[in-house]
């Protein structure tokens, strides 16, 4: 028996805030991650784990953000929480394989496409690793033609994002980049949700009353969303990760004028030759 699907149970709530999940997570992993490209070599490990963090957080929040409306209507959803957990620790790792790669390397095509492609083959492992965890009287069915768009979508969009990361650098540039991310990786999920089918066991006559997703999944979701939060504070709270490379730019640009005004061997800058009679003048011009 086919299930009766619905994945906007709340309407346009679910989508808009997975959305804003997503937006967030990217805004502050792009920014964390032009800290790290503009700061010591010493705390760029740090930084690039906080974007990767960052980003792979608010990935796997849009996602239990948007199945909170996720119901079918013949059977009750549970949801295992190891695989869970493990959605979310695969979301982190593949995000940091590709934030490390072209965090060091660059955005070199060769750099950029393995890194694009594992991430965002990650990003769908997270996806589907996820909808593995669903606990229900029935079988998911999957449209082949339908998850291989979904995940060109997460390589598409996960190549796009770590582009912006080491080559976007003012703070409006880097905003509307996360949007950008948002729209693509909310794109995925919902491409990917529509390849679900629902076979029923029987028709035991549970209804969806009896457990709400929402009871579920807010304890699951309250700590990546605290971790964004204090990211966000930590955003807040540092100038260069806010102005981007603006400030890096300022001071390369105020010591090449400086440089420019110096002798090459530094040494003061050297003044013109000052003229204070008619005659001074016609003197140096016949020594000359």
């Amino acid at each position: 028996m086919e299930g009766t699907v619905d994945g906007f149970r709340y309407g346009a709530v679910t989508p808009v805030a997975a959305y804003l999940m997503a937006c967030l997570g990217g805004a502050l992993g792009l920014r964390c991650i032009v800290r790290s490209l503009v700061g010591g070599q010493s705390w760029k490990p740090g930084w690039l784990a906080l974007g990767a963090a960052a980003i792979g957080s608010g990935i796997w929040t849009m996602h239990f953000i948007a199945m909170i409306g996720f119901q079918v209507e013949e059977t009750r959803i549970r949801y295992d929480t190891a695989l869970t957990v493990l959605s979310l620790v695969v979301a982190i790792v593949v995000v940091g394989i590709g934030v490390f790669v072209v965090g060091y390397l660059g955005a070199g095509r060769a750099a950029l496409s393995g890194a694009g492609v594992v991430t965002g083959l990650g990003v769908a492992a997270m996806h589907y690793l996820g909808m593995a965890a669903l606990r229900l009287d029935a079988d998911l069915e999957y449209d082949a033609s339908t998850v291989a768009l979904s995940v060109l979508i997460a390589i598409l969009a996960a190549t796009a994002a770590l582009w912006a990361a080491v080559t976007i650098r003012g703070f409006l540039p880097s905003l509307g980049a996360s949007l950008v991310m948002g729209v693509a990786v909310s794109g995925m999920h919902y491409t990917g949700m529509a390849a679900v089918s629902v076979h029923l066991h029987g028709t035991t006559g549970a209804s969806w009353a009896g457990d709400s997703p929402t009871s579920l999944l807010l304890p699951m979701l309250l700590g990546p969303t605290v971790f964004l939060v204090l990211a966000g504070v930590v955003v807040m709270f540092d100038p260069l990760l806010v102005l981007g490379d603006s400030s890096a730019g300022a001071s390369e640009e105020t010591a090449r004028r400086t440089g420019a005004a110096r002798r090459p061997d530094h040494g003061p800058a050297v003044k013109a030759p000052t003229w204070t009679s008619r005659s001074r003048r016609a003197s140096y011009a016949r020594r000359r």
